[in-house]
């Protein structure tokens, strides 16, 4: 994993919008053989084009843009076996907090689908991967990219067990340590997959942070128990897998939500720092999180690890001033050491492929802001 010895290095989260017309042939695929070659062929000339544009705002990590999965987090559920759609069984929307209470309209205005629910998605069988021929079609596609441009590296975002079928019930295993440890298992061979082909692979755990609320409100020790069980069973699936290809994400959902049930940061970190990766992206950059960076006075960051702070943000359209975007970056650099800085993103700009936080003129300009931010700090902090 590269990290910033000479200037900072700009990266992001992962997901990006998807083109109108890459939407529509994914909505189209699975009707047809030939739908699904268009849509194949389709797929691979705008991932080449996404990391292209990547490399010409200046970010320096590179992802394919998620463009080949339907989703942050479910999309697992396509690749892997055992689970049971269930769209007549509503699940309660644990994952929000008691914001659903606290701000009632405005839940029901971004989540309009959830008021009584969402579908449940359970566990009747054994959990097994067979999503080989798609990370491979994934990994192939991001590696045929990288022949076109220059940049440092390239990654592929995979979700985290805490974050698998959050919305999901076990009726199949003996134990919830079983049921969760089955995951890890199956999410293991995309880990490996991706770091085998000789890129980074990113860890997102959204949820992680999510059910802080939910559980906290019964007892914080309920809390640390289903977290604890979860990093436990991420860091059995990394084993094997060199720190230095593993980034692991943690952000507070990228909803436009009032995020008052947020977990506090320094309720959280303990977990963060225990994951066996390399570096650590965590959301810094909205206005709920901002104020974060004051945890790395006390906080240390493990020797040999990296930090990448949300320097800019999916949760407004403006854009960010670059030199407030270097003020941030110094604020960081200044606490942990320059050399482990990497400055980021908060959250993706897609949590599906049919949603997007800002219009993408708007994240072509944010990323704009943040290489030049960037620059402006690598300026002072190596003396340039």
């Amino acid at each position: 994993m590269k990290r910033s010895e000479h200037r900072i290095l700009t990266t992001h989260v992962g997901s990006l919008i998807r083109p109108q017309q890459l939407r529509d042939l994914a909505a189209a695929a699975n009707s047809s053989p030939e739908n699904k070659q268009k849509y194949e062929e389709s797929l691979r000339q705008f991932v080449t084009e996404v990391v292209q544009r990547q490399a010409k705002a200046g970010i320096d990590i590179v992802s394919d843009g998620e463009f080949g999965k339907s989703s942050w987090a479910n999309y697992i559920l396509e690749r892997v076996t055992g689970f049971e759609h269930r769209a007549e069984q509503l699940h309660p929307v644990h994952w929000l907090g008691r914001d659903r209470q606290r701000f009632p309209e405005v839940m029901a205005a971004e989540f309009p689908w959830m008021a009584a629910g969402v579908p449940t998605e359970a566990c009747v069988g054994p959990i097994r991967y067979q999503g080989q021929a798609i990370i491979e079609r994934d990994i192939r596609n991001l590696k045929s990219a990288l022949g076109s441009v220059k940049v440092e590296e390239a990654f592929l975002p995979v979700v985290a067990p805490a974050s698998t079928a959050y919305d999901g019930v076990n009726e199949f295993y003996s134990s919830e340590k079983e049921y969760v440890y089955a995951i890890a298992d199956a999410l293991r061979e995309e880990y490996r997959a991706v770091t085998s082909a000789g890129l980074i692979v990113q860890v997102d755990d959204a949820v992680l942070a999510n059910m802080y609320d939910y559980y906290v409100e019964k007892s914080p020790e309920n809390y640390r128990q289903w977290a604890g069980l979860r990093i436990e069973a991420l860091n059995h699936a990394l084993q094997g897998i060199p720190e230095d290809r593993v980034r692991y994400h943690v952000c507070f959902g990228s909803w436009h939500v009032p995020h008052l049930s947020d977990a506090p940061l320094e309720e959280i970190l303990g977990f963060i720092l225990s994951v066996r990766a390399g570096a650590y992206s965590i959301e810094a950059a909205n206005p709920r999180h901002e104020h974060e960076w004051r945890v790395w006075e006390s906080a240390k960051l493990p020797a040999g690890k990296i930090l990448i702070p949300g320097v800019v943000t999916h949760h407004t359209i403006t854009v960010e001033h670059p030199r407030l975007v270097a003020d941030r970056i110094l604020r960081f650099a200044r606490l942990v050491g320059r050399e482990n800085v990497i400055a980021g993103t908060d959250c993706g700009f897609a949590q599906a492929e049919m949603i997007q936080r800002v219009p993408p003129s708007v994240v072509w300009a944010k990323f704009e802001a943040l290489a030049e931010g960037a620059r402006l700090a690598s300026a002072e902090l190596w003396k340039r």
